[in-house]
């Protein structure tokens, strides 16, 4: 019921929202938005090429990245600070502040014990406003360059009206997520007095400390701005955060609603709905099958107690009220986007179930982050018409531009970036277990690490955890994969739709490769898939699949075979390790 809701809702207000978006950005800067952009000193009728909105959006968020930091590594001394939390420390700053101006969310830190409010509102709740709006900016920039215009838009001007869906959308969440309960308030934390004590290392516990605050804000645009993170440490497993059946049913459509509005949005501005649709479906029909995989995977019981715990699916590290399909659609979505929020602990899924959010995140274009999805869907595009026009022995095109050496190459080290940041950090903090800090052995220790980097490549935060992540190893490296992640493949397809923008557009005859028809979107399937298994399959086989394999061994079989010897990490301590969970 959880996923036939959640479809149904999406579909209906996705459609509204596309078309809405579509006209937005096709029109001219109303009065109001134009005087206030004056008021900021921004011309809104003065157009850019490429190169000056790829400044623009760099500049801008150099800024703010700069200012997030001041804030986080000065939160003790600044008001809005009721439980009186103290300055973060400079290596962890610096990831969060790369972490939140990358529209990732990946957190080091325990929110309701790491932030004050005003750094919570401040340097995390803004970012997370502005950096999806930055995304969906960039989308429309290299849609424009695609229609022809060299001219690819005003940075200011499509920021501004990105916000203006944005902020709407986010107070109606907000609004309904506060009256199920969800947190929203200035006071500091509250204590409740525990029904029955609780011995503490020898001691009697009789009250608890309840960290609340200004949460249903931050929590709706969390999950609208496909930001991910949280409020509190356990992110939407909480009750705090998502308290009813009804605050989880429109968190997870809140998750998914804007990526998939800006397909369809992307068809009608390029008047190519046609190819919007075919998209749209290749996408669609990639999401079905991670979330089967997911949803089956769960309903599977957790090897490491059988025996131990009442029969049925893998309930380790999920919440009760919310039970496996709920939480395997929600780790699906999360990961098929780069919202990156849970419900459930990811560290804890069933080998195979924990293999969905990785090959969601390696693929990084099902559905995607706000624009940045899309975007990342057309340069599939762009090397799939290469491909096809090799295979029949035609200049490459795309929409009448010739597609030549310099797209391709921009294109190709697109591709390239990923395995080359994620497997090489991987393979160099798994060779130095001082750095590593996992907190499990053999496979399962290797899927936490390279899920660590491979959240931070994909923009979507969540994680394995069980990791000692908050150390400057981790910190550092991470934010470098972060900002490397997340600027590069926003520049690149700008360049390449900048590139062809200049070029004559040819007319379109019947000898035209045709990229809206159901035979070149089967074709981008499988152009996608081939080559990220192809950069991913040998991390994956010794990671998950490796553990499955192990958990599977019948009784008294013995320990599986070691890896090779150059992963010492792949080696199990014991074919049955139980899964540990812990918070994103």
């Amino acid at each position: 019921m959880d996923i036939l809701l959640t479809v149904f809702l999406t579909a209906l207000l996705a459609v509204p929202l596309g078309l809405l978006i579509a006209r937005l950005y096709a029109a001219p800067a109303s009065r109001f938005t134009a005087g206030l952009l004056r008021l900021c000193g921004v011309n809104a009728a003065l157009g850019m090429n490429w190169r000056q909105y790829s400044a623009a959006l760099l500049g801008t968020n150099a800024v703010l990245a700069v200012a997030a930091y001041v804030v986080l590594v000065t939160q003790g001394a600044l008001p809005l600070n009721p439980d009186g939390i103290g300055a973060m420390r400079w290596d962890t700053a610096l990831h969060t502040a790369a972490s939140f101006i990358t529209n990732t969310n990946q957190q080091h830190y325990s929110g309701q014990s790491g932030l004050s409010y005003l750094s919570q509102l401040i340097a995390i709740v803004t970012l997370q406003f502005v950096t999806p709006a930055a995304g969906m900016a960039a989308l429309f920039a290299v849609l424009r360059g695609l229609r022809g215009q060299p001219n690819v838009g005003n940075y200011y001007l499509d920021v501004t009206r990105a916000l203006g869906t944005l902020l709407p959308a986010s107070l109606l969440l907000a609004v309904l997520l506060t009256s199920q309960g969800v947190p929203s308030t200035f006071s500091g934390a509250k204590t409740a007095t525990l029904l029955q004590p609780q011995q503490v290392e020898g001691q009697a516990v009789t009250t608890q400390t309840i960290p609340v605050g200004p949460v249903a804000a931050m929590v709706a645009i969390k999950q609208l701005g496909t930001n991910g993170g949280g409020w509190y440490g356990p992110n939407s497993s909480t009750p705090l955060e998502n308290p009813t059946p009804l605050s989880n049913l429109a968190s997870m459509v809140s998750l998914i609603l804007f990526p998939v509005s800006l397909v369809i949005a992307s068809g009608v501005f390029l008047n190519r709905r046609r190819f919007g649709a075919a998209l749209l479906g290749v996408m669609t029909v990639t999401s079905v099958a991670l979330t089967t995989g997911a949803v089956l995977a769960e309903r599977q019981p957790n090897a490491a107690l059988l025996g131990l715990a009442a029969p049925g699916g893998n309930m380790e590290g999920k919440e009760v009220r919310l039970g496996t399909d709920a939480t395997a659609l929600w780790a699906s979505l999360t990961t098929q986007t780069s919202n990156g929020s849970v419900s459930g602990m990811h560290d804890s899924l069933n080998p195979l179930g924990g293999l969905v959010p990785q090959l969601g995140m390696f693929l990084n274009d099902v559905y995607g982050g706000i624009g940045v999805g899309m975007i990342n869907m057309l340069v599939f595009v762009i090397l799939t018409v290469f491909i096809a026009g090799l295979m029949v022995g035609r200049t490459p095109e795309l929409f009448g531009r010739k597609i030549e050496v310099r797209e391709i190459k921009l294109a190709s080290l697109l591709i390239l970036l990923q395995p080359a940041l994620v497997l090489s950090f991987t393979a160099v903090t798994l060779a130095a277990p001082a750095l590593t800090g996992n907190s499990n052995p053999g496979f399962h220790g290797l899927s936490q690490v390279l899920y660590e980097y491979n959240s931070a490549y994909a923009n979507n935060g969540s994680g394995f955890e069980g990791l000692s992540d908050n150390t400057p190893w981790w910190n550092v490296t991470c934010a470098a994969v972060l900002i490397l992640a997340r600027f590069l493949p926003i520049l690149a397809p700008l360049a390449i739709a900048g590139l062809l923008a200049t070029k004559k557009a040819a007319p379109e005859t019947s000898g035209t490769l045709r990229v809206d028809t159901p035979v070149f979107a089967g074709m981008l399937l499988g152009v996608m898939v081939l080559l990220q298994l192809l950069n991913f399959a040998p991390a994956l086989v010794l990671g998950p699949v490796a553990e499955q394999l192990s958990l599977t061994q019948p009784a008294g079989a013995g320990t599986p075979a070691a890896a090779p010897a150059t992963v010492p990490a792949a080696v199990p301590a014991t074919p049955l390790a139980p899964l540990t969970g812990a918070s994103r």
